[in-house]
């Protein structure tokens, strides 16, 4: 059986190792991150399986980390806040958070909590046209033609905006807005540097086809097999 890996956001060091206790105790894997800006970067290089995520942070405010991760992934969000008047917005469609907990809390319920969501939010597998790519978003892998691929978060989101649309052309802008959804300022080459390791570990199970195609000085386009 997998250990789940959970994520607590918290910036008060005792709640949060007291917590990471009761968790561990029930067999999850726990990392543990105070500052609102160490978030992000974390959650797209290491998916947690859920994450446990306070409203009140310094560096960034939880409700604005709760927006970017619903832009790009459904992973199981559980907000912690002692502000009764924002439950609405936590559940409501804009931040789609599965769960809240009100300060203070008995840890047992957080527990209870955690298992309910991940009953409920087991991951699925998505399917795209004739069966020939499956994509598993919570775990960043690509079942191509029946070969499974080992992605980052940045080649998996890159298959994934390309794998929908087969046969769309997209501009290197196009690809920047997916995985830079914050509006950072990168190369070209940011992206062929992306776009080409996505290849190459295609290329390296699959090598009698070319699934992501290079299109001359326009972008990348993804094309099924025959």
């Amino acid at each position: 059986m997998t250990t789940h890996h959970i994520l607590i956001v918290e910036d008060e060091e005792r709640l949060s190792a007291l917590l990471a206790d009761y968790l561990k105790k029930s067999g999850y894997t726990i990392h543990i991150i105070e500052n609102g800006l160490d978030v992000m970067p974390y959650v797209r290089s290491n998916p947690p399986d859920l994450i446990l995520l306070d409203l009140m942070l310094p560096g960034r405010d939880g409700l604005d980390i709760a927006r970017e991760l619903r832009s790009f992934s459904q992973i199981p969000l559980i907000m912690i806040t002692a502000r009764v008047e924002e439950i609405d917005r936590l559940l409501g469609l804009e931040l789609g958070a599965d769960d809240y907990i009100c300060k203070p809390f008995s840890f047992r319920e957080v527990v209870a909590r955690v298992k309910t969501v991940l009953r409920r939010s087991k991951p699925q597998a998505q399917e795209y046209p004739a069966d020939q790519v499956v994509l598993d978003k919570a775990r960043h892998k690509a079942v191509i033609l029946g070969k499974t691929l080992e992605l980052t978060a940045i080649e998996f989101n890159l298959l994934e905006i390309m794998a929908m649309s087969p046969g769309r052309i997209f501009t290197r802008d196009n690809l920047m807005d997916v995985i830079y959804p914050d509006g950072r300022v990168v190369s070209d080459r940011t992206i062929d540097s992306h776009v080409s390791k996505l290849r190459r570990k295609i290329q390296d199970l699959i090598p009698e086809k070319e699934i992501v195609v290079s299109v001359y000085s326009v972008g990348y386009k993804f094309e099924l097999p025959d």
